[in-house]
């Protein structure tokens, strides 16, 4: 057991970054604007892993995440001075490598920094005889553990490659407080504390469905979760920083993502269905009542490979006879080809008005989107032949760009394997090694019986508006997957939405999602409804499916559309 900060019952966890490429200077901005235990980062995503894939395959000393090792350049000696211990997933595909290359910076700082690292979620030597085909990337979702046995030996910094996100935030609690395996509603907590913090200032009003109602917006805080012995969590920031902590600010993040009302990870299986929220003062959310159970036997592995090439071509289309201009590049484009791509899709988006006042809004977009194993099918045997109607086609021809040779996309797709084939391993900072074994107890993942709904609620007039009128929206990206979390804020309004609500209007509402697969789950803690789209988005964000690959719009075009909503429930 490690005791990470001064109050035994206490440990405060912050987090400086929510994908590779957020906020530089919030890992100075963390350590510089309150008290703080440790602080997190989260690089990863299925996007991210392809890219550092792809740098893996250009150096092998590559593969983490660069600008990670650039804000310890900036910080270390800030961080080891007040004591906060760091600990960030910015090991990406060499955890190793980046532990080597942080006790450079340290060397070169003069500093005297114990570096910890975690490592075995690298499956790609063994993805064959795993059943995994022959992916570019194949890494198993790693729980809490490793990062709390680093700790435990005393590191100042512990990097990780895939773990889950909520496992930056568990594995210090746990060394913090010694948490045994089976404290299964600890875990639980803190996994939530983890999976609302993890996306940085989405949990501070980022990306926020009523921003309006922030009166400071204009540089949110960075979150952090005041994790207590039970699991319970209050989210915050610090003080005189930007955006806002609310009931609505830690729900919207904690519907980012989600599955059905059971959350499934290496340590633990946490219900979402009990979770409550109250505000327990300005800036301060207090999570309680989450319960855990042992987690599932298999562990989930993120697989990513090079799907082929892709280019794309946009025409404007501009004034009268939109849809008969249209029909005419696209019989032009495909009859002039030397050869047909493998998939060939044509959008046409109605961005035009009648009588416009400018010329970009009397015009639509129409986009050509080619895929093939080949690269040249794709390269300018297809965008030099776009460019070549330009005086023979539609009145008005341009395009937004020049022809380009395209290139590679990725596919990702999940993978799962006996949680005793990964060979979990902390390094610690002395350089030995120990072995994380896997959860002795477990349980199948099942689903949650749908819970009673309340009575519909009996109303009178009703009017016309748009669903965001009285409810928020979260959404966003699980592989080819899109899930949208709806709630609301009075039980009178979930009456009516959960019993309104259902798959069948949200593919009238939503007609992209009328002949795919849609589950509805209902969390009446939360007053929401979350709606699982499968296939939506193809084969995951680098497949680019469709203009908004990772469905981050998905929800506020659901609020955007208009629905019968009782009149005394708009007041």
């Amino acid at each position: 057991m490690s005791q990470l900060a001064a109050d035994p019952e206490l440990i405060r966890i912050g987090n400086c970054s929510g994908f590779y490429g957020d906020r530089m200077s919030a890992m100075r901005e963390m350590l510089e604007g309150g008290q703080l235990d440790v602080l997190t980062g989260d690089y990863l995503a299925e996007l991210t892993m392809l890219i550092l894939g792809r740098d893996r395959m250009k150096d092998a000393d590559l593969g983490y995440a660069k600008t990670f090792v650039r804000q310890l350049e900036d910080c270390l000696g800030l961080a080891l001075e007040q004591g906060v211990k760091i600990v960030a997933n910015a090991g990406g595909l060499n955890p190793a490598g980046l532990a080597q290359r942080i006790g450079a910076v340290a060397d070169k700082l003069g500093l005297a920094a114990k570096v910890g690292y975690v490592t075995g979620d690298d499956l790609l030597p063994r993805a064959g005889e795993l059943g995994l085909g022959t992916p570019l990337t194949a890494n198993a979702y790693l729980g809490a553990w490793g990062i709390a046995e680093c700790l435990n030996a005393g590191a100042d910094v512990v990097v990780t490659g895939r773990v889950t996100d909520a496992a930056l935030v568990v594995g210090p609690a746990a060394a913090h407080f010694g948490w045994r395996r089976d404290d299964f509603d600890a875990l639980a907590g803190a996994v939530v504390a983890g999976h609302v913090i993890e996306c940085s200032t989405q949990a501070t009003g980022g990306n926020f469905a009523f921003f309006t109602e922030i009166a400071d917006l204009g540089r949110p805080g960075f979150p952090l979760a005041e994790v207590r012995r039970d699991g319970s969590t209050v989210i915050t920031k610090h003080p005189g920083t930007g955006g806002a902590v609310t009931v609505d600010t830690v729900e919207a993040q904690l519907m980012y993502e989600i599955q059905g009302a059971r959350y499934a990870g290496p340590d633990v299986t946490t219900r979402l269905d009990g979770i409550a929220l109250s505000q327990e003062g300005p800036d301060r959310v207090l999570i309680s009542g989450v319960t855990g159970e042992a987690p599932p036997p298999r562990l989930k592995v993120s697989l990513n490979t090079i799907g082929g090439f892709r280019n794309e071509m946009a025409f404007i289309v501009t004034g009268l006879d939109i849809e008969a201009k249209a029909q005419l590049a696209q019989r032009q484009l495909e009859s002039w080809l030397p050869v047909r791509p493998a998939e060939l899709e044509w959008t046409l988006s109605r961005l035009d008005r009648p009588d416009a006042d400018t010329e970009e809004q009397a015009s639509a977009l129409l986009k050509c989107v080619v895929r093939d194993p080949d690269p040249n099918k794709v390269g300018r045997a297809f965008s030099s032949v776009a460019v070549e109607l330009a005086l023979a086609s539609y009145p008005g021809f341009s395009l937004t760009a020049p022809p380009g040779n395209g290139g590679p996309y990725g596919v990702f797709t999940p993978g799962y394997v006996d949680a005793s084939e990964v060979a979990h391993t902390a390094v610690l900072p002395d350089g030995s090694t120990v072995p994380i074994a896997p959860a002795a107890e477990t349980l199948p993942l099942a689903e949650v019986a749908e819970p009673a709904l309340p009575q519909p609620l009996l109303h009178g007039e009703t009017r016309r508006v748009p669903l965001g009128t009285i409810a928020l929206a979260r959404s966003g990206d699980k592989g080819g997957n899109a899930n949208i979390g709806v709630w609301v804020r009075t039980e009178d309004q979930f009456r009516w939405l959960v019993h309104t609500l259902t798959v069948d209007e949200l593919r009238l509402l939503l007609p992209e999602t009328a002949k795919l697969t849609v589950t509805r789950h209902v969390l009446p803690n939360l007053r929401a409804v979350n709606f699982i789209v499968e296939g939506l988005l193809g084969q995951g964000v680098a497949y680019q499916a469709r203009f908004d690959p990772q469905a981050k719009g998905l929800g506020e075009w659901l609020r955007a559309r208009h629905i019968d909503i009782p009149v005394e429930l708009l007041a």
